[in-house]
């Protein structure tokens, strides 16, 4: 899968350098919107047959219609561990890319069916969960999507109060969730190098991508200056969705963080762009783990392989 950019000289890289996919497949999760349907769609055009891990059936089953290509609908709800679980169950052929997208952003305070926090429940628990079920067939790589927000709120994790009681603002959850979804990446290379594993972790960002995530922050006023400034300053979801699709068919060195490479990091082409010191913490990245299997009841996916 992976191509490397040498040969394409100063060129913007974008979705027609995709390589040939043929024969792959991937799960894309939350891929009936945003930049996950954008994703899902240019790889299924490369060739790959792309299952869309929704929610919703029929919206995502509308999506995979739009898409085209060779593309099957499984329902997934991540804030829901029984439904990762009976995913994961499911699951019996290999898995070239696994693209951890879905994603919920600055919500009023919310819990999941097994009572954590949404976000971090959602952003990083239901995605740990699901990676390491599906981990025995994965064959390439894992991509998980991040955001530049991992800098944002106390930026580190609350190990004593990691669901946020008492101290909840839509803003600290939503930047604890995606600092998590760099340590899991971190944590989850160093796994897979130990075990002499060829698989990758990969992470991306989008950069400020005008996408619904945004509709369903939970102050009002935030949300309206977000309405206008997505018409101001925002790319759209076909360049928001370039860093994941960079991150998945790109040669790049387990636990890269990919990212636009304008100004901020908030538009242009992918690049290798920096993180947090927090975000490269290795021990930071165990702490997290060990507290995941705890929360989930789903332990490292490659054990006694």
């Amino acid at each position: 899968m992976a191509e490397t950019t040498a040969a394409r000289g100063t060129h913007k890289w974008n979705a027609t350098h995709l390589p040939d996919l043929t024969g792959r497949t991937a799960v894309v999760t939350g891929a009936n919107s945003g930049i996950g349907f954008v994703a899902a769609e240019a790889l299924a055009r490369a060739g790959a047959h792309v299952v869309f891990a929704v929610r919703d059936l029929e919206r995502g089953g509308a999506a995979a219609a739009r898409a085209g290509g060779s593309t099957e609908v499984r329902r997934l709800d991540l804030a829901d561990l029984d439904s990762v679980r009976e995913f994961g169950a499911a699951w019996d052929r290999p898995l070239d890319l696994l693209v951890n997208n879905a994603g919920v952003m600055m919500l009023p305070e919310l819990r999941t069916a097994q009572g954590f926090e949404m976000q971090f429940g959602t952003n990083h628990l239901g995605h740990f969960a699901l990676t390491n079920l599906l981990l025995p067939y994965i064959t390439e790589r894992v991509v998980t999507v991040a955001s530049a927000m991992h800098r944002g709120g106390d930026g580190r994790i609350d190990f004593e109060n990691v669901n946020l009681r008492g101290r909840y603002s839509p803003t600290r959850a939503y930047a604890q969730s995606k600092l998590a979804n760099l340590l899991f990446t971190l944590e989850l290379q160093r796994r897979l190098s130990e075990a002499g594993s060829p698989v990758r972790a990969l992470a991306a960002h989008p950069g400020y991508a005008a996408t619904n995530l945004t509709s369903h922050v939970a102050n009002p006023l935030a949300r309206a200056v977000m309405a206008v400034s997505d018409k101001v300053f925002a790319q759209g979801d076909t360049a928001g969705a370039l860093p994941t699709l960079y991150a998945a068919t790109q040669d790049l060195p387990g636990a890269a963080y990919v990212g636009p490479d304008g100004l901020g990091e908030m538009r242009g082409a992918p690049t290798l762009v920096g993180r947090s010191r927090t975000a490269s913490d290795p021990e930071a990245a165990k702490r997290l783990w060990t507290l995941s299997e705890e929360m989930t009841g789903v332990a490292w996916g490659l054990a006694g392989e």
